[in-house]
């Protein structure tokens, strides 16, 4: 069954102009991409998946930031392109109309929990506590349109410490990157009521002004390897990291947590949406692959199972969706019902 399934998916074509390829290969294996905040959770479920079906290879799971996975999930249908893209944000409009322009027209949309965007130094550091609009001053290229002149924190803030900022963060690639866009940068800029005003009337400006990052070394991209932010947060106490909670959770010996509005991130203030940086994760599925590539079907019923308050992706550091919100995910991850593309942003 595993042989035909394989060659079901080389009869598929390539959209993207490498036809032979697409044609002569096969797979028989399962193949997922995308962020690295939700790669260790489907690490885990791969790891269990291939405990409990003996009868199929281990899927390959690789980290390449969510952007990166969705241009390779979106690229088209076949052997040679990946079932899954792990992503730490909802898929973008420009996203979908790449992937139907590819051949990629059924996408399965699956929430598998929550994360929040956690900002953390090291133990030894000065024990920040920051407002979304003092990360925004910190970091924006051009703070309210004017020149960026901030060298310290306490720069931005008086009450902050006079230390250097240096943060390190997500690239562009990174749905960390764009989530913290979003849910941190653009939620201070908007503090002042003109950027708000601006956004209703050029949002192109809007969001040049919002959501760019400086790029004089205060901000410094430190790639998909999250765990590289935490030995580097080890090795200097006066920096601030951006990744996904689980990290820190995993890291807790080592690093704490910076409130951002007052509020910690933990798992009961992202659970609730309390803290500022909690966000959904979310895996996509190819419709087209399901058929095709053996154990997929097994392998999206298997993160359903695993998702839960008391499943082992708890222990993995993700944070289980309201009771609403998994049923209404597991139901999907059962029919296998495909998205709505009118529903992406």
């Amino acid at each position: 069954m595993a042989g035909i399934a394989a060659l079901t998916l080389a009869g598929c074509q390539d959209k993207s102009g490498g036809g032979s390829e697409a044609g002569g290969a096969s797979r028989d294996q399962i193949r997922a991409v995308g962020s690295s905040t939700v790669y260790p959770f489907t690490t885990a479920v791969a790891e269990q998946f291939a405990r409990k079906n003996a009868g199929f290879k281990a899927p390959i799971v690789e980290s390449t930031g969510t952007g990166a996975g969705m241009k390779l999930f979106c690229a088209g249908v076949g052997a040679q392109f990946p079932d899954i893209e792990n992503a730490s944000r909802r898929i973008k409009k420009s996203e979908v109309e790449d992937c139907a322009k590819n051949g990629v027209k059924q996408i399965i949309e699956v929430q598998i929990g929550i994360d929040g965007i956690a900002l953390a130094e090291s133990k030894a550091g000065p024990a920040m506590a920051l407002t979304q609009e003092d990360i925004y001053k910190a970091l924006a290229a051009e703070p309210y349109g004017k020149p960026q002149t901030a060298k310290t924190w306490k720069d931005v803030n008086p009450s902050l410490p006079a230390t250097a900022i240096r943060v390190l963060g997500p690239p562009p690639t990174s749905g960390t990157r764009d989530a913290f866009a979003e849910l941190i940068l653009d939620k201070g800029c908007n503090a002042d009521p003109a950027m708000a005003a601006l956004k209703k009337t050029d949002a192109d400006k809007h969001k040049a002004i919002c959501t760019k990052v400086r790029e004089d070394g205060a901000y410094v991209e430190s790639g998909e390897n999250d765990n590289l932010i935490v030995q580097k947060l080890e090795a200097n106490p006066d920096s601030v990291g951006i990744f996904g909670y689980s990290f820190l959770e995993e890291n807790a010996d080592k690093l704490r947590g910076i409130a951002i509005k007052g509020v910690v991130p933990t798992y009961e203030t992202i659970a609730s949406y309390q803290y500022p940086g909690a966000r959904p994760l979310y895996i996509y599925v190819k419709g087209a692959h399901l058929t095709a590539i053996p154990g997929l079907k097994q392998f999206v019923a298997e993160y359903a199972s695993a998702w839960g308050p008391d499943g082992y992706l708890k222990r993995r550091g993700l944070i289980a969706a309201p009771a609403d919100v998994r049923a209404k995910n597991a139901e999907i991850a059962t029919k296998l019902t495909p998205f709505d593309p009118a529903q992406a942003e």
